[in-house]
């Protein structure tokens, strides 16, 4: 079966959004389709429960968090309205290579009155700026080689003063088919309709991203299947080094 041969190995492809010169209109547009895509699959809702419960731990200070390759800057947005519904104090920031991204993320947060900081960071650069008690990302280590991905977990490991937390895809066959079905009902995004499934063709599988921690010396790191299609990294700082960080 064709599903069968896409998914069975890793294909990493080229995704259009990845494209340094692609237009303001054509990323807006894709923008706007990811924004319900990660609203339907609840991206905030999978990375809200570890941050809630560290927030709860350290009640002196606001979280500080940094979410890496932000994209539309929705997942921060619906975290920060998450904590204050919750009556948790945070303190978030976003950073991505596009300066198209980091723009619209802009726009959607003075929408929703929103006190996060939005900036141009290309996260494969080695090393984040400021000291954030969390460094997460959504959705972007399909995008990297192997030893882009490992560098990647090792350098937020070494920024984060108390946890990492990675959502992403799991290649797998039906989160192939949900790519494919998915994009097309909940954007209009030709960029968004030909990435979707390319992005699960170059996703790890559970295995390979248990895989990926191990190489990056997260030691402890737990990764989980979330629902749809999903998994999440998890890894916590041990406590001493925690405190000297």
């Amino acid at each position: 079966m064709a599903i069968l041969k896409t998914i069975s190995e890793r294909r990493l492809q080229p995704e259009i959004i990845d494209e340094p010169d692609i237009d303001a209109r054509r990323m807006r547009g894709a923008l706007r389709g990811l924004e319900r895509i990660n609203w339907w699959s609840g991206s905030a809702r999978i990375l809200w429960g570890p941050i809630y419960q560290l927030a709860r731990e350290c009640p002196s200070r606001p979280l500080r968090i940094l979410d890496i390759a932000t994209g539309a800057g929705d997942v921060p947005i619906r975290l920060w309205r998450k904590a204050r519904r919750a009556g948790v104090a945070l303190e978030i920031a976003g950073c991505d290579r596009s300066a198209h991204a980091v723009a619209y993320a802009r726009t959607r947060a003075e929408k929703h009155g929103a006190p996060i900081r939005f900036f141009t960071w290309d996260a494969l650069q080695g090393g984040f700026p400021g000291a954030p008690d969390v460094v997460m990302s959504s959705l972007f280590l399909h995008h990297l080689e192997e030893t882009q991905a490992v560098s990647l977990l090792r350098s937020m490991a070494a920024a984060a003063r108390r946890m990492v937390l990675v959502n992403d895809l799991e290649r797998t066959r039906a989160g192939f088919v949900l790519a494919y079905l998915g994009t097309r009902v909940l954007s209009a995004s030709p960029v968004v309709h030909t990435d979707g499934p390319r992005s699960v063709e170059g996703a790890f599988t559970f295995a390979e991203a248990r895989d990926l921690a191990r190489r990056a010396g997260l030691a402890g790191a737990s990764v989980g299947r979330r629902w749809p299609c999903r998994y999440l990294l998890s890894w916590r700082r041990p406590p001493a080094s925690a405190e000297l960080a």
